[in-house]
């Protein structure tokens, strides 16, 4: 497989496509969520199967009889539970449904949905969904493809593989992903659960993200994969994630880059369902290409929509032979402070350690930010050579914050720049929703070393995973800055 780089959720997350579901990689504010996924236009008739074992917190859902394409190969461990090879001239109908929506029905998204076959068609053996711009009323408009296999391919607990290559342009939003079939049993989104097995920026198109929802209040985990050479859009890739009753795993071409095995789904204010709801009921597969939105952006004049078109392969869909699903949920384990209460780890920069991995500090980059950090003489020095979109085009952070409800909290640096300078920090929450417990507060650097000193209270639910970030990005500056004695410590 291609060279790539694999971060993980606490290096950033993406905004997810998902039934107006959002993440926000670092400080990307959240746009409003709103999930509803409901039958698509036509009707479907499910004929009644044998119930699949679930846990004692679901009741017994019905299964249809599945559809299991020949040229699908066998999987050692499993058996092919459905599949589509899309080896036909025309979508199968007995699989899919072609869902039809409103622009601006979910993350402000500028597409309408159609079940046109200029939006949806198989073509050489795969399917593809095409966005198509036009104009009405005097403006642009959108329309794409959106197909779901809900009431018709719903199953609980499998390995779901997807070939698929993803379109290159700036608004473009591919995914693919997982909703459940009966939406309402724990209620509305993000108390239903969702599984996004795939998604891509078109103006990124070298980096994927995989990523879980849950809550309330709205929680995601999400890994993320930067392709060192290629891009998703050059080549078919191989998207896969492994959902058993306590784990879920995720792949790109069979390496494995995300873990994740500890959720939650309450009523808001409630208390918590027996783990492991809500991924303990049948899900549905679904594929769309989004055109604009709250993360994207709205596509521009360097836009190509002749070539604005999701491909898919096949979708592949194995089933062990059983599922032990007396699970337990894990324990939450806390970071414990250094000896001086600080909780952040080589605050003082003593230590040259690496910037890319998940283990202390770690240094980012993002929507076209262009910059390097490296460790010297006991600070850290971040050099920017493009500023990038948003603020956390450049970025540092350190995750693994414990936040503890009703404690108070100080976060104290030094920091200093080669010219005046604006930058933000904040202590965000990436597996909470992307919350804040410190605000983003933006404050201003200059030649001049500075003592900056912040306090709060944590109002919210106990996080083992609060992360500060320093944000260098889209501020008018490409000023390096110095960063050192970085404190973040309880009081009283």
């Amino acid at each position: 497989m291609k060279k790539m780089r694999v971060l993980s959720a606490l290096a950033a997350l993406a905004m997810l496509s998902g039934c107006g579901s959002n993440s926000g990689s670092s400080s990307q504010s959240q746009a409003d969520t709103q999930a509803s996924t409901v039958p698509a236009e036509e009707e479907v008739s499910t004929e009644a199967a044998p119930v699949q074992e679930t846990t004692e917190a679901a009741h017994e859902f019905t299964y249809p009889e599945y559809k299991v394409d020949p040229e699908t190969p066998e999987l050692e461990g499993y058996t092919v539970l459905w599949s589509d090879e899309f080896s036909g001239d025309a979508l199968d109908d007995s699989i899919w449904n072609r869902e039809k929506r409103d622009p601006g029905w979910t993350n402000n998204e500028l597409q309408e949905y159609t079940s046109s076959d200029d939006n949806i068609f198989v073509r050489d053996g795969k399917l593809v969904l095409k966005a198509v711009k036009s104009e009405k009323n005097g403006y642009d408009y959108y329309t794409s493809g959106k197909v779901n296999s809900q009431s018709k391919a719903q199953f609980l607990y499998g390995k779901v593989t997807v070939s698929a290559k993803v379109p290159e342009g700036q608004g473009l939003w591919p995914a693919i992903w997982m909703m459940p079939q009966e939406e309402s049993y724990y209620g509305q989104w993000p108390r239903c659960g969702e599984i996004d097995i795939m998604e891509v920026l078109g103006s990124d198109v070298s980096t994927a993200y995989g990523t879980v929802h849950y809550g309330a209040p709205h929680a995601e985990q999400q890994g993320t994969v930067v392709l060192e050479e290629g891009s998703f859009a050059s080549d078919f890739h191989e998207y896969s994630v492994e959902w058993e009753p306590g784990e879920m795993r995720w792949y790109i071409d069979g390496e494995l880059y995300k873990t994740v095995n500890d959720w939650f789904t309450a009523p808001e204010g409630g208390d918590e369902k027996p783990y492991p709801a809500p991924f303990d009921q049948p899900f549905f597969v679904q594929l769309n290409l989004a055109v604009g939105g709250s993360w994207p952006g709205d596509p521009d004049e360097t836009t190509n929509f002749d070539n604005a078109e999701f491909e898919i392969d096949y979708v592949r869909v194995y089933q062990k032979p059983e599922y032990d699903t007396n699970v337990s949920k894990p324990e939450k384990a806390f970071r414990e402070p250094l000896e001086d209460g600080n909780y952040i780890y080589n605050g003082d920069f003593s230590e040259d350690e690496s910037l890319e991995d998940d283990v202390n500090w770690k240094f980012l980059l993002f929507e076209g930010g262009v910059g390097a950090a490296e460790i010297r003489d006991n600070s850290i020095v971040i050099t920017t050579e493009e500023e990038g979109t948003v603020d956390y085009s450049v970025q540092l952070v350190q995750p693994e914050l414990p936040m503890i409800k009703g404690k108070s909290y100080r976060v104290t640096f030094d920091a200093w720049a080669d010219e005046e300078r604006d930058i933000i920090v904040c202590i965000s929450a990436p597996t909470a929703g992307w919350i804040r417990y410190l605000k983003d507060t933006t404050l201003t650097v200059t030649p001049e070393t500075q003592t900056f000193t912040y306090e709060f209270d944590m109002t919210e639910k106990s996080d083992n995973n609060g992360r500060l970030e320093f944000n260098l990005g889209h501020k008018g500056s490409t000023a390096t800055v110095y960063i050192t004695n970085v404190r973040v410590e309880e009081i009283s």
